[in-house]
């Protein structure tokens, strides 16, 4: 038998000496080696079976063009090999180099077809640690080959076990294959964004959803204890990515796609289960949020935390201390915390001290220029839509909103006055700072501005003076909404859903769009610039002589 080319039994991130063709363009060995014929030999006599080695020896080509061409033999030879149980089923020697192992394993007493199956089966791991190191590599469609080559051989083990997979709640699924090709995209040291996008639709198939949450679990918490916690922007960013492209299933019934048939079969299999999906969901994100997190991925979280991560939880309440904490940051943050926090008050039932002071404390000016604005305002409106709450409470909010009216912009008024039209409209008793006797009388405004407790800041003694001064506004849109603050109040309340997204762009376009009469601004219109009015200007100044150069009479 010829040597084999390469080592086994090193990790796949190992450096490895390889042996390779003297011509490093490959151009010579394309002459040489077609990978379909060489494929087509190897499985039509086993007398062939050394021409493995040039399939193995062109997936380590410089040319992108062979890789690919060597990675389709690979699948077409070694998931027939699967098929027809040609690989020698149970574990292999232990490590060392192949030449050592192989050594090992022909020395025992095996017979010829044995001898057979254990060589391709080595030839099969050769294979398989080559597959891991171009997921690596530079060319995106080499990465994409490996990574469904991979996967195919995933699904081709499953149904045809090589060796115990541990226990028969698994169903002979191929998890440790599985969990190598999880630890290629969970890369500490290069962004594998784009090749988990790829991932994507494997993760629809049941089975590997179930694995790929398990596995990913695992390795967070192996190598965020080995980093004492620290924050490792690059891993932590590949395993959001990964992650968000789980997508739970909410019924039983759904569970019908598996990449190994059998795992639907089994009684004892957890993949066929929607609690041990859930539950796998849950540990998965629990130990992820247990670290510390970038603040760009902090928010990237929070964001889809209340659509996509929470309602597939089976107990959402264990995320309150994680909410609470983000909740206390501040800015933007506090902002994407209310979406988790209002499910889990709305939906959950759960109690959370001091909510509205908090709430209070987030309406600051930057509040009116935040990219989330308008889910702030949403929510905000949400929470404090019950007729249950204090009158003291409600007019703490409509005055705080007023004072910051005064330095809102245009797009950001159009939002605050409805709504503080529609904190008083639910709460009668704060009519009085529409209409407070004496109120046009020049005083002192007895509002704390500074105190940051809604009870102590004396909101019911002072009057909406700030909105009755946007009257004089420049934006006309801006001073009609004003204008209502001097009438009495309709009960209906203003449907805020219209001008929550309302931008600077748009409110250019509708003043664009409005047909304005013509007014007359002096008794001799003018033609042209510099003339009108007699042509006394036209008389001493003109823009430029006949040969284009400026001239002053």
């Amino acid at each position: 038998m010829a040597p084999p080319g390469k080592k086994r039994g090193a990790a796949p991130d190992t450096k490895r000496t390889k042996k390779r063709v003297p011509d490093p363009s490959g151009a010579g060995k394309r002459l040489r080696v077609d990978p379909s014929t060489t494929v087509e030999q190897v499985l039509r006599s086993k007398k062939s079976a050394n021409l493995v080695f040039d399939l193995l020896e062109l997936l380590e080509s410089e040319e992108a063009e062979l890789v690919l061409g060597a990675v389709a033999g690979c699948k077409t030879l070694f998931c027939g090999l699967l098929e027809e149980e040609q690989l020698f089923q149970g574990a292999l020697p232990g490590g060392g180099e192949e030449e050592d192992q192989e050594e090992e394993a022909m020395m025992r007493s095996l017979g010829p077809e044995d001898k057979y199956r254990l060589f391709m089966r080595l030839r099969y791991s050769s294979c398989v640690e080559t597959l891991l190191e171009l997921l690596d590599h530079e060319n995106l469609d080499v990465r994409d080959s490996a990574l469904c080559c991979l996967m195919d051989f995933v699904g081709a083990e499953g149904q045809r076990p090589l060796q115990d997979q541990d226990g028969a709640q698994h169903g002979g699924f191929p998890r440790r294959l599985l969990s190598a090709v999880v630890e290629k995209l969970l890369s500490s040291s290069r962004d594998t964004t784009a090749l988990s996008c790829s991932f994507q639709r494997l993760l629809l198939l049941e089975d590997v959803r179930y694995h790929v949450m398990t596995a990913v679990r695992g390795n967070l918490a192996t190598v965020m204890a080995a980093s004492r916690g620290a924050v490792m922007p690059v891993y932590q960013n590949n395993a959001f990515a990964l992650m968000c492209n789980v997508n739970m299933p909410s019924k039983e019934s759904e569970l019908v796609n598996f990449l190994v048939p059998e795992q639907a079969k089994h009684e004892e299999s957890k993949a066929s289960k929607l609690s041990e999906q859930r539950r796998a969901f849950e540990k998965m994100w629990l130990v992820f949020l247990k670290y510390q997190l970038p603040s760009s991925l902090y928010k990237k979280v929070l964001v889809r935390l209340h659509d996509s991560i929470l309602p597939h939880l089976l107990s959402p309440s264990l995320l309150l201390d994680f909410l609470c904490a983000a909740y206390d940051v501040g800015g933007a943050i506090s902002l994407l915390a209310l979406n988790g926090l209002f499910v889990l008050i709305h939906q959950h039932n759960l109690d959370f001290p001091d909510f509205y002071l908090k709430l209070y404390n987030l309406l600051e000016p930057s509040v009116l220029h935040a990219r989330y604005r308008a889910r702030f305002f949403h929510l905000a409106d949400l929470f404090l839509s019950s007729s249950h709450l204090p009158a003291y409470l409600v007019a703490a909010f409509a005055k705080r909103l007023s004072r910051l009216a005064l330095v809102a912009p245009p797009t950001a008024l159009l939002i605050l006055l409805p709504f503080i039209y529609n904190l008083i409209r639910r709460h009668p008793s704060c009519r009085l700072l529409l209409h407070k006797p004496g109120s046009d009388e020049p005083v002192d405004d007895p509002y704390l501005a500074d105190q940051n407790d809604p009870a102590q800041c004396r909101a019911l003694d002072s009057s909406l003076w700030e909105v009755k001064t946007l009257q004089q506004h420049h934006h006309p849109g801006v001073a009609k909404a004003a204008l209502l603050v001097s009438s009495p109040l309709r009960h209906h309340e203003d449907d805020l859903s219209g001008v929550l997204e309302t931008t600077v762009t748009e409110l250019m376009e509708a003043e664009l769009q409005q047909e304005v009469s013509s007014i007359p601004l002096e008794f001799e219109a003018a033609r042209q610039l510099l003339q009108g009015g007699g042509g006394v200007l036209g008389r001493h100044f003109c823009l430029a002589t006949a040969t284009g150069g400026p001239c002053v009479v």
